[in-house]
């Protein structure tokens, strides 16, 4: 078994997770040590600015090169902390890291309605994008340790949607789980994670981005209260949901194409303003986009070959009771926090970058029909350093 550090900086841009795990890419052994270190200020900013400007963004723009470096070295300072508690935890080291880096632009091949899997070769007719900011190289020569990263690049190019890539490792985690399950992650996007019983003829794996999640309640936070994001769910649990807004939110079509299906951060962004999202009171406001993520999840559940028997809750939106009091209304099965199974819910997916790092090292498999879209289950990722 390899044992990895897995570093993820998700679309809240907060900070970056680290996590060490010990693993050959398909069983998962120790568990070790996690952190989260944040981004100054500054930094995370510049990163919202990124997102801003990525679409027109030269890759040797001066901005993005400081901005890489940056948050490069701060992947830098996690990897180094990792490896101290691994040390203290079991006098080991580590051998591979698995950087996903920041994403700032994800424009996969369009959804149509009626795609699935099956027609995954009409997208290689509408090429997509996907960006992932990061110096792996830097990693690799600052960490002195093998880095794997670009995990997307491929599926993209291959007519998938890139995302979610950690459903593989979600089905690792709950081989002894009760069956058909779903895992949930609320980050600043929502993604799914249906996993069947494995039956005859029936699909054992299927993901898909859900719709918004944390990423416009917490910009709607920090514009009505400067706050950077709605502490405890206290701004939304003031509120009531406004039914008019979410009418017209629960009409995009996006909710209603058939996966897979993958989600920019700020694909909703016109839709929200159009909506009237912005004519409520911070509280209602904050109020109706706590019960929208929730009811994307339950207008995704519709996609599900079977209802799952429990919903389990990782991401920053686990910790947001308005939104886990909103996925209880809205959903059928009982929604808990990965805890209650032993996961850890704000590590979870720095340590599945560790398990992919692995398969990338391995030449696993790390994107399959079910979950992306591509024709077959297909490698990805790339290496560098040794």
């Amino acid at each position: 078994m390899l044992r990895t550090i897995g570093l993820m900086s998700g679309t809240s841009l907060d900070g970056v997770d680290a996590a060490w795990v010990e693993t050959d890419g398909e069983a998962i052994g120790r568990i070790g040590p996690t952190v989260t270190l944040p981004y100054d200020p500054a930094l995370r900013r510049d990163l919202r600015r990124l997102l801003d400007l990525a679409p027109d963004l030269l890759p040797d723009d001066p901005f993005l090169a400081d901005c890489v470096r940056r948050l490069t070295d701060r992947h830098a300072d996690a990897v180094a902390r990792i490896r101290e508690l691994a040390w203290e935890s079991f006098r080991e080291g580590a051998d591979l890291i698995g950087f996903h880096g920041q994403t700032i632009l994800h424009r996969p091949p369009p959804i149509r309605p009626g795609r699935n899997a099956a027609t995954a070769a009409e997208a290689l007719r509408a090429p997509g994008r996907t960006w992932q900011v990061g110096d792996a190289t830097l990693l690799a020569r600052l960490s002195n340790l093998p880095v794997a990263y670009d995990f997307r690049s491929a599926d993209v190019a291959a007519g998938g949607q890139g995302a979610p890539l950690v459903p593989v490792v979600h089905a690792a985690l709950a081989a002894a789980l009760p069956k058909p399950l779903a895992v949930l992650n609320l980050g600043g996007v929502g993604n799914v994670t249906w996993i069947g019983t494995g039956e005859a003829g029936e699909a054992p794996l299927i993901a898909f981005d859900t719709g918004p999640a944390n990423g416009p309640l917490d910009d709607w936070a920090r514009k009505s209260t400067g706050s950077d994001y709605d502490r405890d769910g206290l701004l939304a649990l003031a509120g009531e949901a406004d039914g008019a807004v979410l009418g017209r939110l629960m009409a995009h079509p996006y909710l209603e194409a058939l996966p897979p299906k993958s989600l920019d951060r700020l694909d909703f962004s016109r839709a929200l303003q159009e909506a009237g999202a912005d004519r409520l009171s911070p509280q209602d406001g904050a109020a109706t986009l706590a019960t929208f993520c929730a009811l994307c999840v339950a207008a995704a559940a519709r996609h599900f070959p079977a209802p799952p028997l429990q919903w389990l809750v990782c991401g920053g939106g686990r910790r947001n009771p308005a939104i886990m009091r909103a996925l209880a209304a809205a959903l059928e099965a009982p929604v808990r926090p990965v805890e209650v199974v032993g996961w850890n819910g704000d590590a979870l997916e720095a340590q599945a970058f560790g398990v992919l790092a692995a398969r990338v090292q391995r030449g696993l498999p790390i994107t399959f029909p079910g979950t992306t879209g591509v024709a077959a289950p297909m490698t990805g990722g790339r290496l560098v350093g040794g």
